[in-house]
């Protein structure tokens, strides 16, 4: 039964903890004036007062407003520290406003008052960008490209810029639209991809700079620029057509170069070589000169001791470089061929057939060889003794 259901005689007067409504504070809650007494009198007790009598109430309640102002104060100073690392920088806004920027360690500001915001300077951000442009010629590539990024001014990196991530995109995409616009699609797609980064690097910081973004630029790296994926497979065949062009460019520069020093050479030697048979010819002319002169002088003085001489001289460079021998004995008929040649060819074979024979010896051939010398020579001097 609820303690107030009616019929009951027993509940009337008393209030839901069991007590009596109008008879005091048997068994109920405390009195809300009763606790706040109470409390009075324990922080009385810790700061040295006695007390719960009505005269010393309000020095105790304001003695607990100047401790919570204390403890309020305190925790409020201690709240402003703050630490401010080294690759950071802190920009401090005074009620909204732009007060500072401080550096790396220990700093205080007013809480509340001021409001700290932290800003890693160091770390290099990346931020990718993938867009459809149209070339200088009117064709339609595709193109992706990183760029690489860090935090120059802190101050304005958060005030200038509302949202500096999205800025820094559409500023990447205007750039590059403009250096695309203004290149060839060969350009684009083959070696213009360096240098049109750079182009891009360079005008895309003179529009961060003119918005005062605070964002400094690292580099730009363009990754891909590729025709669109309907048209790419010409594309490969036109770039490798290009590429077997610049192949045999190559090798037909490597093989002139190879050939024309080679032919340069050789020129040079039938030159040199010319110019020696010309010096030697000219110098056995004027010899041969000198030598029919100072002959001549001879022949006047002895014509025909100079002519026996000269034919025996010739005859002698003649029949040192044959193979054949005919001796003429003086006052005589008979001549005798020698064919030395077929003789020594003969000698020099290692087997020779048992049914040819041989007609001379070595030794037979020496010996007709020997006399032969012998009988030029005695005729010789005799005709010198003759002549003398």
């Amino acid at each position: 039964m609820a303690w107030n259901e009616p019929g009951d005689g027993n509940n009337k007067g008393k209030d839901p903890w069991g007590g009596n409504r109008g008879g005091g504070n048997q068994g109920g809650p405390p009195d809300l004036d009763e606790v706040i007494k109470k409390l009075q009198d324990r922080l009385g007790e810790i700061f040295g007062k006695k007390g719960s009598g009505g005269k010393n109430s309000s020095a105790s309640a304001g003695s607990m407003l100047v401790i919570l102002g204390v403890i309020v104060g305190g925790f409020w100073a201690v709240s402003g520290f703050y630490q401010v690392g080294q690759a950071e920088q802190a920009v401090v806004l005074r009620f909204g406003s732009y007060h500072e920027t401080v550096g790396p360690g220990l700093k205080w500001n007013p809480p509340i008052i001021d409001n700290v915001t932290k800003v890693d300077v160091a770390r290099v951000e990346s931020m990718p960008l993938k867009a459809t442009m149209l070339t200088e010629d009117e064709n339609i590539v595709d193109v992706a490209l990183v760029v690489q990024y860090q935090i120059g001014n802190a101050k304005d990196y958060l005030l200038q810029m509302t949202v500096p991530e999205a800025g820094l995109h559409h500023a990447t995409e205007s750039a590059l639209r403009h250096v695309v616009g203004s290149t060839s699609m060969d350009s684009v797609i083959t070696e213009g991809r360096e240098v049109m980064g750079q182009e891009v690097h360079d005008l895309l910081q003179k529009s961060l700079d003119l918005y005062s973004s605070g964002i400094v630029l690292r580099k730009v790296n363009v990754e891909e620029s590729d025709p669109p994926k309907e048209v790419k497979a010409s594309f490969d065949d036109v770039i490798k057509a290009k590429e077997d062009k610049e192949r045999v460019k190559n090798e037909a520069e490597a093989y002139a170069n190879e050939v024309v020093p080679r032919s340069r050479g050789a020129a040079q030697r039938q030159f040199e070589e010319a110019s020696a048979y010309k010096e030697e010819i000219v110098a056995r002319a004027e010899g041969e000169t000198v030598r029919f002169t100072k002959i001549l002088a001879e022949y006047k003085r002895a014509p025909k001791v100079t002519r026996e001489r000269l034919y025996i001289e010739t005859m002698e460079s003649v029949l040192t470089s044959t193979t054949k021998v005919m001796l003429d004995v003086k006052g005589g008929n008979n001549m005798m061929y020698l064919p030395l040649d077929k003789i020594i060819q003969q000698q020099s074979r290692q087997s020779a057939p048992s049914n040819v024979a041989i007609p001379y010896s070595v030794d037979e051939v020496r010996n007709t060889v020997t006399r032969s010398a012998d009988r030029l020579r005695q005729g010789r001097d005799s005709r010198r003794r003759e002549v003398r």
